[in-house]
């Protein structure tokens, strides 16, 4: 099915008198790049090979794609439409549709697939693993926030990060400064994401305005650098993710163990499991998994999808599109 998918995928199809239709739901460019992204590394091309999304412009009412395979010499021009739903190669595709079909595929096979059922405790352990610059990992930290102020103490929460970033050295600066803020401020983490995932230049201001010394996190952003070897893996380039991603490795064992491969990925109690993004979602989804459900369970939050990136809107893609695998 895979080399069938991958054939149409290689022709380039011209589209003449096309347009969005009124009323739907639009995504943004960049939610269009990483929904496009996740979709033809995930689930399209076979395992080794990777597509770039080197070009995202507007055309014909669509947003128009071009993109590098490795191993091909030219580019493929490719089509999506603006609700995301459909991706043009060769012929329309429906995502959600492909993406069930290689599910089943999967179960066929024997294979074991990648998200399950979280079991039940008295305590959930809730992590999120991100990565602090993909708009889909901001988006969970939006969702989830509301939820962790709701439960306080009856979970056991904690934000973690993937194993590789992908936004470059700014991602790692920001993420060992979050790696330090959790573990000497851990009472402040929440409220200064919630102000840092506003804007992404304002870590100073919320560190600041959070009570946090940057002096005493940069100290500590310099022992964990060393102690994981952040900074020299990032300048040895031959230590990098598929030969493209610095690694970083604060929670590198965990996110191997759980399977984690992109940002968001939500573990409960060990296991990877899938949820939609609002924080009315994310609040059943985790409160399915106590042994006795608390009253905390009845508070009534948001079911509107928060917005991917920074800022604190409403309305983003209800998917489960990620950064990485």
């Amino acid at each position: 099915m895979k080399k069938m998918i991958l054939m149409m995928f290689a022709c380039v199809i011209v589209l003449t008198g096309c347009g969005a239709d009124k009323g739907i739901s639009i995504i943004s460019a960049e939610e269009a790049k990483a929904t496009v992204d996740d979709f033809i590394n995930n689930t399209l091309l076979p395992q080794g090979q990777k597509a770039i999304i080197e070009e995202i412009t507007e055309e014909f009412g669509l947003y128009k794609l071009v993109v590098k395979i490795d191993g091909q010499e030219e580019a493929i021009t490719s089509y999506l439409t603006k609700d995301g739903k459909k991706f043009f190669p060769a012929v329309p595709m429906d995502i959600e549709e492909t993406k069930r079909a290689s599910e089943a595929d999967l179960a066929k096979s024997g294979e074991t697939p990648p998200l399950a059922v979280a079991p039940k405790s008295d305590k959930p352990k809730v992590e999120l693993f991100v990565m602090s610059h993909c708009p889909f990992g901001t988006q969970a930290e939006k969702g989830i926030l509301p939820v962790v102020e709701a439960l306080g103490d009856k979970i056991d929460f904690e934000f973690k990060f993937c194993d590789y970033v992908m936004h470059g050295k700014k991602e790692i600066d920001e993420q060992l400064n979050q790696v330090c803020i959790q573990k000497e401020y851990p009472e402040e983490i929440n409220s200064y994401l919630t102000c840092f995932l506003e804007n992404e230049t304002y870590s100073s201001k919320c560190m600041k305005d959070n009570g946090i010394s940057e002096s005493k996190i940069s100290s500590c952003v310099a022992k964990t650098d060393k102690e994981f070897k952040i900074t020299e893996m990032y300048d040895d380039k031959s230590t990098w993710a598929s030969g493209r991603f610095p690694k970083f490795e604060v929670n590198g064992s965990e996110a191997r163990e759980y399977g984690v491969g992109g940002s968001p990925s939500l573990v409960i109690n060990g296991v990877k499991i899938n949820s939609g993004r609002a924080p009315s979602i994310y609040l059943k989804t985790i409160c399915d998994t106590f042994n006795d459900v608390p009253e905390e369970c009845s508070v009534e939050l948001s079911s509107a999808n928060p917005s991917a990136g920074f800022g604190f809107g409403e309305g983003g893609a209800a998917s489960d599109a990620s950064c990485g695998s």
